[in-house]
């Protein structure tokens, strides 16, 4: 909205109105406004959420200090919607399919954790919202994201080619006669295409297209490519928010290292909306994708805003309204830019906390069924609970999480360049 104000004004001639063409000015902006909606409003929604009696339900897991957090406000994922979607319906045109497609997404998510979280609060069922029915949300979104990348014109990947061209040269035969002569020469040309491709980490020419091992069906190959390009878009959303939602379990933990996620995945936006930066790191062009830069920002803003309160000791939790939101928005990003290949580096934490819970699940299943009696490869899943039980203070335990995050967040970075 106030990008078309300002956008108006500088038709006026008004000095300075231009600034808000800059990209670069406008995520300032949203990082800055998503903080203060987050800090100020999250305030009052805090104590709305005490007045109300919206605590956390917390069961006595053995945990140093678990039992002190009873009651909390629960439910604060609201502060985070609302904390990017302010700054990016101030700040973003809106006639961009991506930035759509996200506030789409951002309220999908929301709205199945908020049923989780209402279940659990208001009906007092400590399982929530039944995993099917999260499953068939996940899912849902998954085909709607698949289904607009697959039909709408302006999602495209800009793809360079070489090709020979004849050139004429005039040379000299002898003193008399001139003799024209046409030798190939090669020129790179640039051209949109919609294909299921993505980037593959550390290889030099590193696309990867899904209809690649359907090449055997021939005409069908593009359909066959395109189906298995939604099933990888709809296990990413599902891995990735579910991921998310099980790192939520210490103050600060999923807010910080979604923090870190997000502004790595900032930095791939920006280079990849943006023809030279893409062009020099080699990394594919995404045009009419430089709006996301500003919903990335928003997103970060966002996460700090809510660490302000969330941090230890927490003053309100996310619950799964925010959690489950914040790991279908990362997966979503790197899908848009083609880089989801890159995700079990940069979401190494959500990756190990995923991994954790199977692990002790099956190895909990194989024991009992070999001994009669199941045992725990974990002390406790997921894995961040494991250190409690060792003994290793919570703030501790999530301060170190961030620095791992934050190594993840280099390595992924670096691997843009490293082929």
């Amino acid at each position: 909205m106030l990008y078309y104000l300002f956008d108006y004004l500088r038709e006026l001639g008004v000095p300075g109105a231009g600034v808000f063409q800059y990209i670069s000015f406008r995520a300032g902006l949203a990082v800055v406004i998503s903080i203060i909606v987050s800090t100020v409003i999250g305030r009052k929604i805090i104590d709305y959420l005490q007045m109300q009696q919206i605590g956390e339900i917390i069961r006595d897991l053995g945990l140093e200090g678990q039992m002190q957090k009873k009651g909390t406000p629960t439910m604060g994922g609201v502060m985070i919607i609302a904390s990017i979607l302010v700054p990016v319906l101030l700040l973003n045109r809106l006639d961009n399919v991506y930035v759509w497609l996200m506030i789409a997404a951002t309220l999908w998510l929301g709205t199945i954790g908020f049923l989780d979280d209402y279940i659990k609060v208001f009906k007092k069922n400590k399982e929530g919202l039944q995993g099917r029915f999260k499953i068939v949300g996940q899912v849902g979104l998954g085909l709607l994201v698949a289904g607009t990348m697959f039909l709408h014109e302006d999602i495209v990947v800009r793809e360079k080619t070489t090709v020979e061209v004849a050139s004429a040269t005039v040379a000299q035969a002898d003193s008399s006669q001139v003799a024209q002569v046409s030798t190939p020469t090669t020129k790179v040309v640039s051209h949109d295409i919609k294909a299921p491709i993505t980037s593959i980490p550390f290889l030099k020419n590193n696309k990867f297209d899904y209809r690649f091992p359907f090449l055997w069906a021939g005409e069908y190959a593009d359909v066959l490519g395109w189906l298995l390009y939604a099933v990888v878009i709809i296990f990413i959303i599902t891995a990735v928010s579910n991921g998310a939602n099980l790192t939520d379990g210490l103050d600060g933990l999923s807010t910080g290292v979604s923090a870190i996620i997000g502004a790595t995945l900032g930095i791939i936006a920006y280079v990849s909306s943006h023809s030279e930066y893409a062009s020099y790191l080699n990394i594919m062009y995404v045009p009419n994708s430089a709006e996301m830069v500003i919903y990335c920002a928003a997103f970060i803003g966002a996460t700090l805003g809510f660490l302000w309160y969330n941090s230890f000791p927490a003053q309100v939790f996310m619950g799964d309204t925010g959690s489950l939101t914040l790991g279908g928005i990362i997966g979503i990003i790197a899908l848009f830019f083609h880089v989801e290949l890159l995700l079990p580096i940069l979401c190494g934490i959500f990756l190990v906390e995923n991994i954790s819970v199977m692990i002790q699940v099956s190895y909990f299943k194989y024991t009992k069924k070999k001994y009669g009696e199941g045992k725990r490869f974990f002390k406790m899943a997921p894995i961040h609970h494991h250190y409690q039980k060792k003994g290793i203070v919570e703030p501790k335990i999530v301060t170190r999480f961030w620095l791992i995050g934050i190594v993840l967040a280099i390595l992924t970075l670096v691997t843009l360049k490293i082929r």
